[in-house]
């Protein structure tokens, strides 16, 4: 049963360095804002899926207060390139 969460967690880091070339590459930096973005997401359900594996709580609660950070940020990257700021 583990091995199914496991290969879950191995798709979503895959999934990461693919966000993770987008964020290097990208053209323009609204394409590495959402590429950010998307990395940042993909951290936070890795966190929960590991959370539900190793049967701990406390990192359910990292990835929230991660989550919230990462949210916080973007809206900020956001507002500096809109030139808001």
């Amino acid at each position: 049963m583990i091995d199914v969460w496991i290969l879950t967690v191995v798709c979503l880091v895959v999934l990461m360095a693919l966000a993770t070339i987008r964020l290097v590459v990208g053209p323009t930096a609204p394409d590495r804002v959402i590429a950010l973005d998307t990395v940042n997401t993909l951290v936070i359900a890795s966190m929960i899926l590991l959370g539900v594996v190793f049967q701990e709580i406390i990192i359910d609660d990292v990835a929230i207060v991660y989550g919230l950070l990462s949210f916080v940020s973007t809206l900020y990257i956001a507002k500096y390139i809109g030139g808001e700021l």
